[in-house]
């Protein structure tokens, strides 16, 4: 595996991309004060939305951000390249990140990008599940559990190898919003970090062997 032009001893350098309010960025940045996440570092928070919340938050923690508006994917990938270039960066994180990468981004990245998405894969993922519409579907089906995955990024949607789920209870009179809040609060905000450690954590072994 390649890294980037980094000393041995330090840490793993990560990019978090992210499109909306950027809860689970909360996340990882509250998981890496803690000491949750201790083989890797933020170094950088890239989003393809000017408006998303997460930026400031990236601003509130001190992390360097930037965000990525051309038009088309194409570009936009091009842009994100540049700075994960720039910056070393050696491992990525998918925190709500709503734009689908190419197979050729992620070749350059292989098993170094990881994304949490909303179900108990592979229930309820793929192209078209994201956000609010996975809760919607898990409702609509009747699903007595729920849950969150983190996963590695491959040429297809929401098909990488499983990290790590955990499952949550539907409870009598969930609403997809309602449900949403606590697959966060109870699955994606806990797993999301300690999958973040656990490969992190692999990959500053392999660096310093």
């Amino acid at each position: 595996m390649a890294y980037a032009n980094n000393p041995k001893n330090t840490k793993i350098r990560i990019a978090v991309l992210v499109s909306q309010g950027g809860t689970n960025l909360q996340a990882l940045i509250d998981a890496e004060k803690a000491g949750i996440i201790n083989s890797g570092k933020i170094q950088v928070v890239i989003s393809n939305n000017k408006d998303a919340y997460a930026l400031k938050r990236a601003q509130n923690a001190g992390i360097r951000s930037y965000s990525v508006s051309n038009e088309g994917d194409e570009s936009i990938e091009s842009e994100i390249l540049d700075i994960l270039k720039r910056e070393e960066i050696d491992f990525i994180v998918l925190a709500g990140f709503t734009m689908i990468l190419s197979a050729n981004f992620i070749s350059m990245y292989d098993h170094r990008i990881i994304n949490v998405h909303p179900s108990l894969i592979p229930s309820f993922c793929g192209k078209g599940f994201y956000g609010l519409k996975v809760h919607e579907a898990v409702l609509e089906y009747g699903c007595k559990v729920t849950g969150a995955t983190v996963h590695f990024v491959n040429e297809i949607p929401d098909g990488g190898e499983i990290i790590m789920q955990k499952a949550v209870d539907i409870l009598d009179g969930d609403e997809p919003e309602s449900l949403q809040r606590r697959v966060m609060e109870e699955a994606e905000h806990v797993i999301l970090p300690q999958a973040t450690e656990r490969i992190t954590g692999r990959m500053l072994k392999e660096k310093t062997a």
